[in-house]
């Protein structure tokens, strides 16, 4: 997937159903991540309102990875 502010809906619905398919609750999900619940709701209903350092938290609990294409390291 792609990342842009349009794509934020689908980052959503992967966090959702990731979290789902472990069997997480929001709970302790955001135990886990050291967050709120609310943060994890925001996370899931509005990634583009969240801080970039802790969706990133919250993707890497999950087992997801992010990357950025075109960085050269050093740069």
């Amino acid at each position: 997937m792609q990342l842009h502010t349009q794509t934020l809906n689908a980052l959503a619905i992967r966090l959702r159903h990731e979290r789902q398919v472990q069997n997480l609750s929001r709970e302790q999900l955001a135990a886990v991540c050291n967050v709120s619940t609310s943060f994890i709701r925001d996370a899931e209903s509005d990634p583009g309102s969240c801080s970039l350092a802790l969706l990133l938290k919250l993707m890497q609990a999950l087992g997801l990875k992010a990357s950025i294409d075109g960085w050269e390291s050093g740069a």
